[in-house]
């Protein structure tokens, strides 16, 4: 990615297995953050974590681009921001998932998981 080349889905097998490994392994509450795109790596996430909930910071394309791009020496190069929307499965409608809008302040996106965790008894 730091040379501008989006990662396959065989890139990314053995990095999931490996995340789903570590959070299996830990007694206590986790909090990963990973861009789980398609279903299938979601639900690679799940065999590993039953009942594992996701968090989706809705956001478009455009918004997506100009926060990528006002970075300062990041290794995610703007030109990649295309494949990973061509490559999005909206989680919106799966179970264990809350959908949040990236275009809230930051607080009121905490505060709304905080509320969802706590009225799902994951806190």
């Amino acid at each position: 990615m730091r040379k501008g080349i989006a990662l396959q889905d065989s890139d990314r097998e053995p990095w999931l297995d490996r995340l789903g490994e570590l959070m299996s392994e830990y007694s206590g509450d986790v909090v990963l953050t990973c861009s789980a795109l398609k279903r299938r790596y979601r639900d690679r996430l799940r065999e590993h974590v039953p009942g594992l909930k996701f968090v989706f910071i809705d956001i478009d394309e455009a918004q997506a681009s100009e926060r990528v791009s006002s970075r300062s020496g990041h290794f995610f190069a703007d030109s990649l921001v295309a494949s990973q929307f061509e490559a999005l499965e909206s989680p919106i409608g799966e179970p264990g998932v809350l959908s949040v809008p990236a275009s809230q302040p930051l607080q009121a996106q905490v505060d709304a998981v905080t509320h969802w965790l706590l009225e799902t008894e994951l806190l």
